[in-house]
């Protein structure tokens, strides 16, 4: 491995190499533009973490979906060539007296007080307050409050109704609620992006963990385990946890701090527990508790009884062995945070089979393994993405504005189109930074 040695020879560092830096990194060494991505990890991808598994192309372990017809994301898997199968086929849900229902996926009633918020002009409050107060009925409260905080990761009682506005009516303008899985996993755009990077010039230096930032108007020094690296201006699109812990006892030194660090500070990180159990069969169809066509369609299925209360196929794809993905976000996250891959899958085990009325001996001789990462753990994420909180609307767009023309931020954090926690916001705001460092914003 190669040390990176002190290097002047650098007209842009970038920090970190997920879609955001890769994306910037991209369009500025495609413009001759002498680019180095520093990132800490052995491996490109940041949040996005694809693994091979037994007898399954891959599993995903980080961000999965592509979410809606974003045109730049879409425009990028076509380059890769990438194959990506839209998410349909039956919806279940787990009732009131414990059995199992299908749902129909066009029954949207229960979610008519989100999309009333798109165009909400009231006083900037938390979901949870907002909804306090609203005329929702009470026994409808449980499902949207689930909702909120799964969807986003978020605390219901600290995220805002603006930003979920916002966020209602960018999903209606991309076809958000339309969601595909990329074959071949979705690690794959930013090894593409990468790769493009070199090919123009530009270095991806891995295993290199940046340590301190010190700076002033056309000056970067970084300094990484690896070395220190200078530049005349640097992107930074380290995640939202990462940024929120800087100057801290453990964490990154930026000096002097810049404002963009005060507005990080404002934002929220979000927590998720996911976990993806690997089957021999798909068992589940030996269930009586639905009809087997029904049961074999089973894309989406959600135990509010349960935890976790989200689940998923990988249905309509053909699959050599079938997987179940478990979900849980938000604050419920934490009482499965900290349980290794094998704990969470031994748990699974049980409760889909009271889910399902089978019997456990039958899923657990099924189950070939269990894959998980713990973001929230993770020092170089510390956390799985972001979200507004009430009263911090202005902060994304604040932090997209450059430090005296030396430091740019970018991630999905900084997204000012009401897409937060995507890969198509991190990608654009890759674009918007790279653009800003060329003079075009």
């Amino acid at each position: 491995m190669q040390d990176a040695t002190t290097d002047d020879n650098i007209d842009v560092l970038i920090l970190g190499a997920g879609i955001a830096g890769l994306t910037a990194a991209r369009a500025l060494s495609e413009r001759g533009v002498r680019v180095t991505v520093v990132e800490a990890r052995d491996r490109v991808g940041g949040r996005l973490l694809s693994r091979v598994a037994a007898g399954v192309d891959t599993v995903e372990l980080g961000a999965e979906f592509v979410h809606g017809r974003a045109p730049e994301l879409w425009a990028l898997l076509a380059e890769c060539e990438a194959q990506a199968t839209e998410r349909e086929g039956t919806l279940l849900r787990e009732d009131g007296d414990g059995g199992l229902v299908e749902d129909d996926p066009q029954d949207e009633e229960r979610f008519a007080p989100l999309e009333d918020l798109e165009d909400f002009t009231g006083e900037d409050v938390s979901f949870a307050d907002w909804l306090a107060t609203s005329a929702v009925p009470e026994e409808e409260r449980p499902a949207l409050l689930g909702y909120v905080e799964g969807f986003n990761a978020a605390d219901a009682h600290i995220i805002g109704v603006r930003s979920l506005g916002v966020q209602q009516k960018a999903e209606e303008a991309t076809e958000g609620d339309r969601a595909w899985h990329v074959r071949g996993g979705y690690a794959q755009i930013a090894e593409h992006l990468a790769g493009r990077v070199k090919e123009h010039g530009g270095n991806v230096l891995l295993n290199a963990e940046v340590l301190g930032v010190c700076w002033s108007t056309r000056s970067v020094e970084v300094e990484t385990n690896r070395g220190i690296l200078r530049a005349k201006r640097c992107i930074i699109t380290l995640p939202l946890g990462v940024l929120q812990s800087v100057n801290s006892e453990a964490g990154l030194r930026i000096t002097p701090e810049p404002a963009a660090i005060l507005q990080a500070r404002r934002l929220a990180m979000g927590h998720v527990v996911r976990f993806t159990m690997v089957f021999r069969e798909r068992w589940w169809e030996q269930s009586r508790a639905l009809p087997a066509e029904t049961l074999r369609a089973m894309s989406f299925l959600f135990t509010a009884q349960h935890l976790p209360p989200v689940w998923w196929t990988m249905h309509p794809e053909a699959e050599a062995a079938p997987t179940l993905t478990g979900w849980i976000g938000g604050p419920h996250a934490k009482a499965l945070e900290g349980r290794s891959a094998g704990e969470l899958g031994s748990e699974a085990c049980a409760t889909l089979a009271r889910v399902f009325s089978v019997d456990e001996d039958l899923v657990r001789a099924s189950l070939l393994e269990t894959h998980s990462h713990d973001w929230s753990s993770d020092p170089f994420a510390r956390g799985a993405y972001s979200y507004v909180p009430a009263g911090a609307m202005d902060a994304p767009a604040a932090m997209t504005q450059p430090e005296d023309e030396t430091l740019f931020f970018a991630g999905e954090h900084t997204d000012t189109t009401g897409h937060w926690g995507t890969v198509h916001a991190a990608l654009r705001s890759g674009l918007r930074a790279a653009q800003q460092v060329l003079g075009e914003n």
